[in-house]
């Protein structure tokens, strides 16, 4: 099984191990320190199928030095130069053999900067690493054990000023939290409640605290320390931690005497994403993002999903719109079948009223030159094309006798130049024949004729009994006949 959260306490005694599996179990191991070490801990982790790839570092409080600072409010910028020369002053080893990292303590408006510093030497940091070389894990973080203690609590706490006592052997951590938030710690050899007081007492006036809202004891043999009329007198209420109720089903499972480091463990195992005083070096910790990316990656999130849902609702609207575009369509469908055969019959019209309007500016009288062609043709001839132009007319067609075509046609008033286009053929009883001429007075036909044409068209019908009455033909008369001349001469030797 894969331990989702696996803290490792170091201290003076070896090292203890506390996992929380996916199953919400607690596993925990305690190894001796005069054993080797990271040896153990990859077979017991083997043995457990603990298979962690990340496991957090929690030091003894002992091994690292915690300290409340004021600085001058122009330190900001350069908080880490200005923090390393000041802890010089505080730890017995030098800079350069220090880790060290800082927490911001509330300070007061115009008022001094406050930060807490924990410190301790690099090899402690080193060694508790080495222990994962061998495993093959990499660190989380390397923090004081201590400090990870309110990660065991409730999100909603009673106690704004609360301070914690946990015990671990005859050692006791005090972690004193403002809000739930670290504000000191320290570790205090005491050996019953007058002591653990007297020491409460002065961290209280250190951190100037007037009074506290609740004392919490935890860890080992604590049952006496819990009645210890010392620590009533301080006047705030003396417990166990409200632990939250999943620490309390995992704590159950641990007996008395392993509760001090085991809970310690667990501490670090369940600790923050981001904790507090991180020891561990910056080039070997996990990138996390920081306050400001978190926010402006959830700016950047928001911005996109309303992108994607205005995108979503642009094209749902389009949608909806062509949907309704096309339904409209259907509806219109056949009256736009019947406007569209309107258009191809109105064009139809048109191109017909065209030639019309060309045959008619191109002077071409069909109506009389056919009519000339009708009487003037004898019964037994008929037409098969007739093709008029602004030069000439053509005729193809049959008849009984083609030659007699020619002087019929050549005597109209119309037409001259007539002559055969192509040579005469027999059918059975016909001869076909093809014939072209040209315009004798034009394609508009004798102005007699067009004028004939204009008159009959104005006079107005008479009646039969206003007409006049044709009279009997008059004779035409004939020629004189010739008077006989001198006879001829005939000819010599006739």
């Amino acid at each position: 099984m894969t331990g989702r959260k696996v803290g490792l306490f170091l201290h003076e005694h070896g090292l203890t191990v506390a996992a929380v599996t996916g199953r919400g179990r607690l596993e925990h191991f305690t190894l001796a320190s005069e054993d080797d070490l990271p040896s153990l801990l990859r077979a017991e982790l083997a043995t457990r199928r603990l298979r962690p790839r990340r496991m957090r570092i929690g030091l003894q409080r002992s091994l690292v030095t915690v300290k409340p600072l004021e600085l001058p409010a122009a330190a900001g910028s350069s908080l880490a130069e200005v923090l390393r020369f000041e802890l010089e002053r505080h730890v017995p080893f030098p800079p350069e053999e220090m880790a060290f990292d800082s927490l911001a303590l509330p300070t007061t408006r115009g008022g001094p900067l406050r930060v807490l510093v924990a410190a301790c030497e690099r090899r402690a940091v080193e060694r508790a690493l080495r222990l994962l070389a061998e495993p093959r894990l990499k660190p989380l973080s390397v923090t004081v054990a201590c400090h990870n203690l309110p990660a065991l609590l409730g999100r909603r706490l009673e106690a704004r000023r609360a301070v914690w006592a946990h015990r671990r052997g005859e050692a006791t951590d005090l972690i004193f939290l403002g809000s739930g938030e670290l504000r000191l710690s320290r570790t205090v050899p005491a050996a019953d409640g007058g002591e653990l007081a007297a020491e409460i007492a002065g961290s209280l006036r250190l951190l100037k605290w007037k009074d506290c809202d609740a004392v919490w004891v935890s860890g080992d043999d604590i049952g006496g320390f819990v009645s210890s009329p010392a620590l009533v007198a301080l006047g705030a209420p003396v417990s166990e931690p409200p632990y939250r109720a999943g620490v309390v089903r995992l704590l159950a499972t641990v007996p008395e005497s392993d509760r001090g480091v085991t809970v310690l463990a667990l501490a670090v195992a369940l600790g923050r994403r981001q904790p507090i005083l991180n020891l561990l070096p910056e080039a070997l910790r996990p990138r996390a993002l920081s306050v400001g990316q978190v926010v402006t990656a959830g700016v950047a999130a928001f911005a996109a999903a309303l992108s994607l849902g205005a995108l979503l609702t642009q094209g749902h609207a389009d949608r909806r719109y062509l949907e309704d575009l096309d339904r409209t369509t259907r509806a219109l469908a056949p009256q736009v079948k019947a406007v569209e055969q309107i258009a191809v019959e109105l064009n139809q019209k048109k191109r017909l009223l065209a030639a019309f309007k060309a045959v008619e500016d191109s002077g071409i009288r069909p109506l009389p030159v056919m009519r000339e062609l009708t009487e003037r043709l004898p019964q037994d001839a008929w037409l098969s094309t007739l093709t008029l132009d602004a030069k000439s007319v053509e005729l193809a067609g049959q008849a009984s006798a083609a030659s007699q075509l020619i002087p019929i046609l050549e005597s109209s008033p119309w037409l001259e130049r007539v002559e055969f286009t192509s040579p005469v053929t027999r059918g059975r009883d016909k001869e076909q024949f093809r014939i072209k001429a040209g315009w004798e007075a034009g394609p508009g036909g004798p102005a007699a004729t067009g004028a004939a044409l204009a008159a009959e068209r104005a006079e107005p019908e008479r009646p039969a009994a206003a007409r006049p009455e044709a009279g009997p033909a008059r004779p035409r008369p004939r020629p004189p006949a010739a008077e006989p001349g001198p006879a001829p001469r005939p000819r010599p030797g006739g």
